[in-house]
């Protein structure tokens, strides 16, 4: 039987503006309801506006960097072990972390109300840029539970 469809990775088209492959797979991320015009038009808004407050870098160098900033290292997983459950820490793959990192801004910035979304994405890309911000205490979060249960490592196989 021949195979009906491909994986996300392999069809995904470079964005139209920065022609980076990172920034449409954001744009999926982003985007609600099947509206690509919408989330790309959000996106692109924020990157003008990152444009304006960081004058001294491009806005797509800022945004490569906060997501390489918010991916995390490690993270806890449970782990079933003779009947109890552990926290066990474990290194994370690089399409999980990217997955995460693109989450967890996302997640910031819809956290955030009264200001339109593009101002929202911007100040949390901004902010990611400078690792502070929500999207790098939830990073932070993940990083410190790894290292409160790493007597449960070995537990790792």
């Amino acid at each position: 039987m021949p195979k009906r469809f491909t994986a996300s990775a392999e069809q995904l088209k470079p964005d139209p503006k920065f022609d980076s492959v990172l920034v449409s797979k954001f744009v999926n991320c982003l985007m609600l309801a099947g509206k690509k015009s919408v989330a790309q038009r959000v996106l692109y808004d924020a990157m003008d506006i990152i444009g304006k407050r960081v004058s001294d870098v491009p806005p797509l160098e800022v945004f490569e960097t906060a997501i390489s900033n918010v991916k995390p290292l490690i993270e806890v997983r449970s782990k079933r072990v003779g009947g109890a459950s552990y926290q066990v820490p474990m290194q994370v793959r690089p399409s999980r972390q990217q997955a995460l990192a693109f989450r967890w801004i996302l997640a910031a910035a819809r956290g955030k109300s009264g200001k339109p979304m593009a101002v929202c994405l911007a100040d949390e890309l901004v902010a990611a840029y400078k690792k502070e911000g929500n999207a790098m205490t939830t990073r932070e979060n993940v990083h410190r539970m790894a290292d409160a249960n790493k007597a449960f490592a070995h537990f790792a196989w």
